[in-house]
């Protein structure tokens, strides 16, 4: 390593502290006097041990750090960390100025699964809750800019019932945009169904595969089976309907929540096909397998954004929050507010391989946001529709006696929560995060 420069100053020298005439650059000369004052100044209080008096001079070449980072890259960093939004760390406030965004019997394409109050739900205070990030705020959430943004292009949910519901939210959001009914649609065919609004060319969709890959409860009305079967290596039937979307929104969580999953090595419609009972986790492992092999090879990556929803949380034990134990989210009406509640209807195990797919994925070229709607959403245990919501069969007598053991803790009513996913979502698409 060089030896640090050292500066000596001789106090004899009329040259440098006294001069012997005020000639005809006094300026210069004094300034030479304040620079001198100010070199002792700097090694007497810059002194290491009290035993060194000597100075470093910095050069353009040698302020680099030790991984070889310029001053300049150190910079960007630090505003980056400094500006960077981790929208996921916040807390809800209570909002009924500006939310809720807009209202239920107002959508033209609300679901009655999640109409809450068409159901009978009183207490509307969920509707006006609005997710507060620490540090920064989230942009509000403009329809007809996103139209715009999706003009001549596809944005595609993928997933399950959750994945449905945050798509419903997102046609809430635009409908208004588009006042005129006649320049909006949505058609179902199939898996698919598609909402159109014409006048932009844009089209915003939802594809039912509940557990991305292949299974017997792929059927979009009809996939209630006694036994859930998985064809982890089989993706195309499905994957063929949204590869070339500009947009990829995934989620897939709620339907592998059990133990374990029947396997099968084959075809549904041929009968010589393996089946094996393995631990859930590693189907659902081989499963994300097959669909990051089709993400590296099949999806336009120059072209297509791609994000994944983190787990959607249930709440279907209360004396985790400190409520009765043997209830759920039946009749609560206000969020949790304890800081970084965490249930045990949200499995880590299961996010931990999402994340290492996604970092797979990343080393190949393929970028994938994780948006983490997990924690924001812990809190909202009165966000569900419990016991309101449209009952497909009529409520027997079990039912009616015991209302909370049948309530819906896993889907969200609308306006809700959903509607900060598509919020975070937005604020995606537009590069604000």
């Amino acid at each position: 390593m060089a030896k640090t420069p050292q500066i000596l100053v001789n106090q004899n020298s009329n040259t440098m502290l006294i001069s012997s005439t005020w000639g005809i650059r006094p300026f210069f000369q004094m300034l030479t006097v304040i620079l001198v004052l100010l070199v002792i100044s700097v090694i007497y209080f810059g002194k290491d041990d009290g035993s060194s008096l000597s100075l470093s001079f910095s050069s353009p070449e040698s302020d680099v750090r030790e991984d070889g980072s310029s001053r300049e890259v150190i910079e960007e960093e630090v505003e980056e960390m400094m500006t960077k939004c981790e929208y996921y760390k916040g807390k809800w406030v209570y909002d009924n100025e500006t939310y809720p965004l807009y209202k239920e019997n107002e959508c033209t394409f609300m679901s009655d699964q999640l109409a809450c109050h068409k159901f009978g739900r009183l207490d509307l205070s969920y509707q006006f809750w609005r997710w507060q990030p620490h540090h920064c705020d989230l942009p509000r959430f403009n329809a007809t800019a996103l139209l715009e943004n999706l003009r001549n292009k596809r944005l595609v949910f993928v997933g399950d019932s959750l994945n449905r519901g945050q798509w419903i939210s997102m046609l809430c959001l635009v409908d208004k945009a588009i006042p005129n009914t006649s320049l909006k649609f949505v058609q179902t065919n199939g898996s698919l169904s598609t909402f159109k609004a014409i006048e932009y060319n844009a089209s915003i969709e939802f594809y039912w595969a509940p557990l991305l890959v292949e299974s017997n409860s792929d059927h979009p009305e009809n996939h209630r089976v006694p036994e859930r079967i998985v064809r982890t290596q089989a993706i195309e039937k499905h994957a063929r309907h949204w590869s070339d979307a500009d947009f990829l929104v995934f989620d897939s969580y709620l339907w592998w929540r059990r133990p374990t999953m029947k396997i099968l090595w084959g075809s549904f419609e041929r009968g010589d096909g393996i089946y094996k009972e393995i631990e859930m986790l590693k189907g659902y492992e081989l499963a994300l397998r097959t669909w990051s092999d089709w993400l590296e090879i099949h999806v336009n990556h120059s072209k297509t954004q791609i994000f994944w929803m983190s787990l959607s949380p249930t709440h279907e034990r209360s004396e985790e929050w400190g409520g009765a134990t043997g209830s759920n989210c039946y009749n609560e009406t206000q969020p949790i507010t304890k800081q970084d509640y965490w249930g045990s209807g949200s499995d880590p195990n299961m996010m931990r391989i999402v994340e290492e797919a996604v970092d797979k994925l990343s080393s190949k070229g393929v970028n994938i946001q994780v948006l983490n709607i997990t924690q924001l959403s812990e809190y909202r245990k009165e966000a569900h529709p419990s016991v309101n919501r449209k009952q497909w069969d009529p409520r027997t007598k079990e039912q009616l006696q015991n209302p909370a053991k049948f309530a819906d803790c896993f889907h969200w009513c609308l306006p809700g929560v959903p509607d900060t996913w598509n919020e975070i979502l937005y604020a995606h698409i537009f590069n604000f995060l």
